[in-house]
């Protein structure tokens, strides 16, 4: 063999020898970056079907089946609706930080809305209405008005959001 062939021989071995190991290490930074987004990724879901169940834990027929008491006046169970939403908003509000800026304002206008629906209905029944005459009037109005069936647009947005990380 002559020096020349043994030049070129040496040089394709050493551009060989660098593609391998640029190659393993790209390869690794890729399964670092996958290991990565593993946990990251499920914690985004996590927290999408955390706020979904908020959702449908807040939203008013739902809400107003779970805790409706008898006996209890308009401003109790008033206080008893506005105290559950935002004690079930508040346990979940670190889950913004996984999801969209959309997604978080959807979940705190639901909130917003809900909680101003039940003040405005409460505060326009006389002083000796029951708490069955707030439940009643509250649903009354999500079945006619549009507004009532936010928390149904809410949950399509946290649904189509959590299936854009797939």
């Amino acid at each position: 063999m002559d020096a020349l062939s043994i030049v070129i021989i040496s040089v394709l071995g050493v551009v060989l020898i660098g593609s391998v190991i640029f190659i393993f290490r790209n390869n690794k930074s890729n399964e670092n970056e996958k290991s990565k987004e593993g946990p990251a990724l499920q914690l985004q879901l996590q927290a999408y079907e955390r706020l979904t169940l908020l959702v449908d834990r807040i939203a008013l027929p739902n809400l107003i089946g779970r805790v409706s008491q008898g006996g209890l006046s308009a401003r109790e169970m008033q206080l008893v609706l506005t105290k559950n939403i935002k004690e079930e908003f508040e346990y979940n509000i670190s889950q913004q930080i996984y999801v969209t800026a959309d997604a978080w304002t959807a979940v705190k206008n639901l909130k917003e809305q809900n909680l101003l629906v039940i003040n405005q209905f409460a505060n326009a029944l006389p002083p000796h209405a029951t708490g069955l005459d707030l439940n009643k009037l509250l649903l009354e109005f999500l079945m006619h008005d549009k507004k009532g069936s936010l928390h149904e647009v809410v949950s399509e947005v946290l649904s189509y959001e959590a299936k854009k990380l797939f």
